[in-house]
């Protein structure tokens, strides 16, 4: 080989030359090669970013802000619910009461109160006015009766089918109730049980 100094990026490689020696020198081209600079990072104007950053927190603010508006609506409306509904089991209960004052009001017939003694006269009024205070006080907690008189819209939200016979209502309107329905604020509480009107006898 010849004394003087070979350059790397010029300097001929002998072909008779061993493995260690051609790895030798394409370790030195490799090292005598300048390296590639990398691309300095665009910088991003200070007041840009800062806008950017601005924005960002007035979205995130924005969407707190939503989220806190719904949750407090959602809490006023179970809180407004648990009033109304507090009572459904117990109102519920109260139903069969209703209906049995119902019931001994209806057993006797106009003739009958009429032949009534002054004691009889007076107890039934009691029961009457014990019917009257029960059904003010469920409307005082918001439990009130379904509206299910002949000719009304029948309502399957409200009121149950129980039979389809003939009457002189329209077709498909309630002939008649076998039992009052009630419902506590807009839920329904107990179904009336009705009849439906099929028209008119032929």
């Amino acid at each position: 080989m010849s004394d003087e100094p070979k350059n790397s990026e010029t300097a001929e490689i002998d072909s008779n030359a061993s493995k260690a020696e051609l790895k030798a020198a394409a370790d030195d081209i490799l090292k005598s090669a300048p390296a590639e600079e990398a691309a300095p990072e665009e910088e991003m104007d200070p007041v840009q970013k800062l806008e950017i950053e601005k924005e960002e927190l007035r979205e995130q603010l924005l969407r707190t802000l939503a989220d806190l508006e719904n949750t407090r609506k959602r809490a006023e409306r179970q809180v407004a619910d648990a009033r109304i509904y507090a009572i459904e089991k117990f109102a519920g209960d109260l139903l069969s009461v209703s209906d049995n004052l119902s019931r001994a009001l209806t057993a006797l017939s106009e003739e009958d109160r009429a032949a009534l003694s002054e004691p009889g006269r007076n107890l039934f009024e009691g029961i009457e006015m014990t019917e009257k205070e029960l059904h003010t006080a469920l409307a005082r907690h918001g439990v009130t009766v379904i509206a299910a008189l002949p000719g009304d819209t029948f309502d399957p939200n409200q009121h149950q089918a129980v039979a389809n016979i003939p009457s002189d209502q329209p077709n498909g309107t309630i002939a008649s109730c076998f039992q009052p329905g009630w419902k506590i604020g807009e839920r329904t509480l107990r179904a009336a049980m009705v009849a439906v009107s099929a028209g008119a006898a032929n």
